[in-house]
């Protein structure tokens, strides 16, 4: 099958790592290509210069290569009506209409969806000025919780006690016009599930869990993703159940029933609290970095996963299979990150670290130098993704993967998984 896939990241990258691996196992022949990609993606798909937010350069681009499937991968492709001009075109896509992605693009108008649908989901107030704003924040006191209304790369939250950094974050949200939603600050630890949809049915893939804060022990600011890991074994037994049956379909439902169907991945990220699972979030594609550890542990092929909800027929996909193994991803960051990330430092070891058993790699911010070297061009500019027997053997797979990579200045947490490892994360 020819398979192009829009976006530059190291999520993409795990997208194109898997449809390769579909042809390198002889279960497929797929001709890959990516744009804009990366040189990572590079050394497996062809590379095409695109725009990724023009819907009509796109659709050009899908036709020019025969493309039998687009995938469209970060979310503000998706908010701008990609997938619908490629839609149009006839090709099938995998990535929802820019209508069905407001859901990410729009945290007040995923409120109003999960309102209609049911959905367990914090208590929020939708704030357009900084009096509403502050009245919010006093009505639900600390921690606070304020949300950026709209696109943010996953950096859009801020979470604290210090309720003058709150009102400073909201204000900053609402310069130019914007809208903020505070909301209830929810305990508990953190679950993110990707839902499969063809616009009817909705398909779960494996629970994981993401690390966003920049240090150790959630210490420092937000960023896009420090790190993830897969399976939960500290899970609740039916998590996955509770989710599909309260959450995932009745959204799904929801949107349908707007005139909006939704196909694609609906990300769920959730708070196991104390007062039972709650929504947190939703976004309309696959998440960073929690897809480089689900995808590593997927054994279904994916390209029949996203061709089958393209075309509406997630009712005769077979049952996804997985891998026993449990997978670990560390995020190797550039210096500054996420402040103010340096970039155009050289990246070597990558192959060294490829090296080990069950571990790969995924470039996010990388770029080429006049030289041709391989350098840093963002904040985080490496994935390495380890497979082992169990949390234990996947970590010490991944963190010695890392230990192999050199980039001046370098950061990453160290202790991605390391409480569900030693079976230190509880739900309340």
């Amino acid at each position: 099958m020819k398979i192009l896939v829009i976006g530059t990241g190291a999520r993409e990258h795990a997208i194109i790592h898997s449809l390769h691996r579909e042809t390198a196992s002889g279960s497929a022949a797929h001709e890959l290509h990516a744009a804009p990609g990366n040189p990572g993606i590079a050394g497996l798909a062809t590379l095409h210069k695109v725009d990724p937010l023009d819907g009509t350069a796109v659709t050009a681009l899908a036709e020019q290569v025969g493309a039998e499937l687009v995938v469209v991968g970060p979310e503000a492709p998706l908010v701008a009506g990609v997938a619908d001009s490629v839609r149009a075109a006839g090709i099938p896509v995998f990535g929802p209409s820019g209508e069905a992605a407001r859901l990410e693009g729009s945290k007040s108008f995923a409120k109003e969806v999960m309102a209609a649908a049911g959905v367990p989901t914090a208590m929020a107030h939708v704030c357009t000025d900084v009096t509403e704003l502050a009245a919010a924040l006093d009505a639900f006191g600390a921690p606070h919780v304020v949300k950026d209304d709209g696109l943010a790369a996953g950096k859009g939250v801020v979470v604290t006690d210090d309720r003058a950094a709150a009102l400073a974050h909201g204000e900053a949200c609402l310069a130019g016009g914007g809208t903020v939603v505070v909301e209830e600050y929810l305990d508990g630890p953190e679950v993110s599930l990707f839902c499969i949809s063809d616009g009817a049915k909705v398909v779960p893939l494996v629970p994981a869990q993401d690390f966003k804060r920049v240090g150790n022990d959630d210490e420092g600011p937000n960023t896009g993703g420090m790190g993830a890991y897969s399976p939960l074994d500290w899970a609740p037994q039916g998590l996955v159940d509770e989710v599909m049956a309260r959450v995932a379909q009745p959204t799904v439902d929801e949107m349908a029933r707007r005139g909006t169907p939704f196909s694609g991945v609906l990300y769920v990220g959730l708070a196991l609290t104390s007062r039972g699972t709650r929504v947190v979030e939703f976004n309309a594609r696959f998440g960073d970095p929690e897809t480089q550890s689900v995808l590593a542990r997927l054994l279904t092929p994916l390209s029949e996963v996203m061709l089958a909800a393209a075309l509406g027929k997630l009712a005769e996909l077979e049952p996804l299979r997985w891998r026993r193994e449990a997978s670990v991803t560390v995020v190797v960051a550039s210096e500054g990150y996420p402040e103010l990330a340096r970039s155009g430092d050289q990246i070597t070891g990558i192959e060294d670290a490829e090296a080990l058993p069950g571990v790969h790699v995924l470039h996010a911010g990388t770029g080429l130098s006049e030289t041709g070297e391989l350098v840093s061009a963002g904040g985080r500019v490496l994935s390495v993704v380890a497979l082992g027997t169990d949390l234990a053997d996947a970590r010490r797979r991944a963190y010695e993967g890392v230990a192999r990579i050199d980039l001046k200045g370098s950061h990453h947490r160290t202790d991605i998984a390391l409480k569900a490892e030693r079976g230190e994360v509880t739900v309340p």
